[in-house]
Formats: structure tokens, sequence, C-alpha cells
């Protein structure tokens, strides 16, 4: 036990497969453990590296082993499939994690709070509600379009078909009436639970005061915020903001050599859900930069004036995440130059 450097681990639900390495590199072991084994063995070993794959249950792990005195290196998957040797197994994958977490410019991803989880959780909650809601009113849309019974997309839409449904004048058949009043239900209770988590989140963003501060960046609400709070690492762990933008996958793909410098559209790696409300919040200031004819914001006034919109939706997405990055670093709230 106290000749181990680091313990790799390939994480699951019930069976873990653990690989030992010595002071020198070598392999100790590498077995199969039980979930009230690995327990154990964390709380038993004496402090060193716990490499983990950057996955599902790996910070709650993480936090297990960093109350043990452990040191705690989360990989990306990404980064640990080219050590994988032939044959993909569990005995490989621990292996190829303790290859990927020895080597010395590795990159490695900050285990997460359960406060950052609990934020993380409401948050998924509240898009997976949203979702739900879109597809029961998409569904009520095309059952009574059979019918004659036509409405615009969207919640809004919805008393449309509402009235439709109790008109005794329409020609719609009484199981398909119940039918609707049970999608109707169903949507109602919905947008009353979204509606509650969202003035959960304007709440926060009114008390939190790094929400607060994320929300005076136009095109940044507190869904944003909120996102932003709960996905985002550290900031202060990145050395600018144009690492930060990167790290959400706002900057072009490269595919340079030779000296040949060859850029192509977004990389779109990095956090998924940041980056697409980055996207739709600048879409939203787009928007309202044409219906008005300008902008006090000459470097947007111009972007869109020479580029198509999502063009420009990206690259201003690019802005607010360097902006997030700024006022989050120096503190300070947003101030147009």
């Amino acid at each position: 036990m106290t000749t181990i450097s680091m313990l790799a681990i390939d994480l699951a639900k019930g069976s873990f497969q653990v690989c030992a390495i010595g002071l020198d590199g070598a392999v100790l072991y590498n077995r199969v453990l039980s979930r009230t084994r690995l327990t154990n063995l964390l709380a038993e070993q004496s402090a060193c590296v716990v490499a983990m794959e950057a996955c599902a249950t790996s910070h709650y792990w993480g936090r297990v082993a960093q109350s043990h005195g452990h040191e705690v290196r989360l990989v990306p998957a990404v980064y640990v499939k080219p050590f994988v040797k032939r044959q993909k197994n569990d005995k490989a994958d621990a292996e190829a994690i303790a290859e990927a977490a020895s080597r010395p410019t590795m990159r490695f991803v900050a285990v997460k709070s359960a406060e950052t989880q609990g934020r993380a959780v409401a948050f998924r909650t509240h898009q997976c509600l949203v979702r739900q809601r879109t597809q029961l009113i998409n569904a009520l849309r095309g059952h009574l379009a059979e019918f004659g019974l036509v409405a615009p997309k969207g919640p809004a839409s919805l008393k449309v078909l509402e009235n439709a449904l109790a008109d005794p004048a329409s020609d719609v058949p009484s199981p398909v009436r119940e039918m609707g009043a049970i999608y109707v239900e169903q949507i109602a209770r919905l947008t009353e639970v979204i509606g509650r988590l969202a003035e959960e989140l304007e709440a926060a963003s009114r008390t939190d005061t790094q929400l607060r501060r994320l929300c005076t960046i136009p095109g940044i609400g507190p869904v944003t915020a909120g996102a932003v709070a709960a996905f985002a690492p550290d900031l202060a762990t990145f050395d600018s903001g144009r690492n930060f933008a990167a790290w959400l996958g706002l900057v072009p793909r490269q595919r340079s050599t030779g000296g040949k410098t060859r850029l192509g559209s977004v990389s779109k790696m990095g956090q998924t859900d940041i980056r697409r409300l980055l996207i739709v919040g600048a879409m939203s200031v787009i928007r309202w930069v044409v219906r008005k004819g300008g902008s006090a914001n000459r470097w947007l006034a111009a972007l869109v004036m020479r580029k198509p919109k999502m063009v420009a939706a990206v690259a201003l997405a690019n802005k607010m995440a360097r902006m997030i990055w700024a006022l989050t670093t120096k503190e300070q709230d947003y101030r147009m130059a």
C-alpha cells in the first residue's frame, strides 16, 4: 500500500477497475473492486494520485478521494482514448487512464463541489421540462391539424387550440377532445413548474453577486448566468478570455500545417449548454439591432451590416464569453466602451 503512487480507476456503477502504479511507474496490480471495497481502499490508502476519466460520477468519487487526502486528476475521455492499447476493455482503460494522467502536459478537469452540481441539476431540470412541454405542444398541434385546427408554433399560440377544442361547433370527435384535454392539462402543469424554476433563477440572479454581474451583459439573462455558474470551472484558471471562449468551442477549428494557417468553422468543443445559450442570446441582440436599424456599439453595427446573422451571432457570442471572463476575474460590471 505504501509503494503506490497512483490509483487509476475506470468508473462504473457497481464494479470498478483499479490499476495501481508504483513509484517507478510499474503496474502493481489491475483488478476489479466493488463499490464498498473501492470506498475502503480510498480510505485506507496513504495519500497518492487518484486518476479517473471526467465522466459520470467522477466528481462524486473525486470529492470522496479528496476527503481522504488524495490528489485527484480528472482526465477528459477524449485525451484518454489515444493511450488505449489494442482491444478496449476495463483493464486496458484503467491502464490508459494511468498513462494519460502521468503525462506532464496533460490537462485536467477541476473537481466540482456538491453545490455546483446542485446548480447543474436545477438547470438541467428546467431545460428538460421546457423540451417536454415543446414536445407536447407539437404533438397536440400535429394531432389537431388532421381535423383542420391549425395554430402557430410556440406556447403563446396554445390558447388558439384550447378555444378550438372547447368550441362545440368545431368538427372534432369526442375522443380527440378528451385526448386534447389531457395534453392541455399536462402542458399547464409543466408551464407552472417551468415558471417556478425560472422565478427561482431570476431571484438568485438578483441576490447572487456573480449572477447579477453577468446579467449586466447584453444578451445574458438569468438562465445563461445560471448555466455559467453551474457548468463553468473557476474562470481564474483561464489565462485569458480567449482561452475561455476556446473552452466553450467558440473559436475556429484549425487545420494548419507547414506554416499555412487554415481556419474553419467553430470547433464546438467544450461545454454545449453555455455555448448554445450564448449564441441564442447573441441572436436576440442582433435581432434588436436589425429592428432598430443600428446600435450604439459600432463594432456590432458594422458586423451585422457585412456578415450573415448567424456568423455575426457566433462572433458576438465569442465576445460575450470574453466579457464573462473579464467581468468575473476583475469583479466589475459591464460598461459599454
